[in-house]
């Protein structure tokens, strides 16, 4: 029975929906849990410097395949330690630029994969959010330092700012406390709305981050639809399922003798504009026609 290497930053208990996403992907080629494979969990609960050892772990174990999660660090750190075992990386980033691969079309080498192109919308969100709160003129963008598209985004959301005629203040954050500060400063610049950026621990931190936006009645713009889900106002973005979908496919074509650098890094071809109706009438906010017409999905 082959054994799978599921190596993620993320923690344990984050996104069940993202593990059945990826069985869903599996079986679609055939393979199921516990019947024809066997999956090896590795999770490195948002400590990142356990992942060189969970990845060496796998290694040894001698896994048919790692499949990785969880931002850039573990498809890093995983194809450093080694270059026989194919590797499927699930992310947000552009893995052209950060260095997994060498082109989308011909990855080459061990690796290949999936990006939802996570962060690279902050443009598109901004002007969501001025359509859905015209008055807004002071937004905050919180972004982690340590994501590699964190400088493009923040850069491309003061540009887009200028040009929409808002006040742009960006905000770092790369652990928890750091985030609980973050969310002092925009009620001490009196923001009048924020727009979250893409980033695992943000993701891990999700439930804590709604609970912090709605204390302060801050309209925010998110990038997956897990967030209007769990009572956010509004977010644009490509299905995080659908990439974890993805994933277990493209496990189960390798272990059907597929060679990584031949299957191309699957790019998304949909966005997705979730909004929530409900949060929108609890922070006074009508949502015009023009917005609900370009949703794909309306909560109420």
């Amino acid at each position: 029975m082959p054994v799978i290497g599921f190596l993620s930053t993320n923690r344990s208990d984050a996104f069940p929906n993202y593990i059945a996403a990826f069985h869903e992907g599996l079986a679609e080629g055939g393979f199921v849990e516990g019947k024809n494979v066997a999956i090896e969990f590795r999770f490195a609960e948002q400590r990142l410097e356990r992942v060189p050892a969970l990845a060496m772990d796998l290694v040894r174990r001698k896994v048919a395949v790692i499949l990785t999660t969880g931002g850039d660090v573990p498809a890093m750190v995983a194809k450093g330690v080694t270059s026989t075992i194919p590797i499927v990386f699930l992310t947000g980033f552009d893995p052209v630029k950060s260095g997994l691969v060498a082109s989308l079309n011909r990855p080459g080498g061990n690796l290949t994969g999936a990006t939802v192109i996570a962060g690279q919308l902050v443009a598109k969100r901004l002007e969501l959010l001025r359509e859905l709160v015209p008055a807004a003129r002071i937004v905050g963008v919180l972004a982690n330092p340590n994501n590699p598209n964190a400088d493009g985004d923040t850069a491309e959301a003061q540009t887009a700012g200028r040009a929409l005629g808002q006040e742009i203040h960006v905000l770092l954050a790369e652990r928890e406390q750091e985030v609980d500060a973050a969310f002092t400063t925009l009620a001490l610049l009196k923001a009048d709305a924020l727009v979250l950026d893409a980033d695992p621990l943000f993701a891990n931190l999700r439930g804590k981050i709604i609970a912090l936006v709605e204390r302060r009645a801050l309209p925010t713009v998110y990038y997956s639809r897990e967030y209007a889900d769990a009572g956010g106002l509004i977010s644009y973005g490509a299905s995080f399922t659908g990439l974890y979908r993805q994933g277990g496919i493209y496990v189960g074509r390798i272990l059907k003798g597929a060679k990584p650098a031949e299957l191309p890094v699957v790019q998304p071809t949909k966005f997705d504009l979730i909004i929530n109706r409900k949060t929108a009438k609890a922070l006074g906010l009508e949502v015009p026609p023009s917005l609900l017409a370009l949703a794909d999905e309306v909560i109420e």
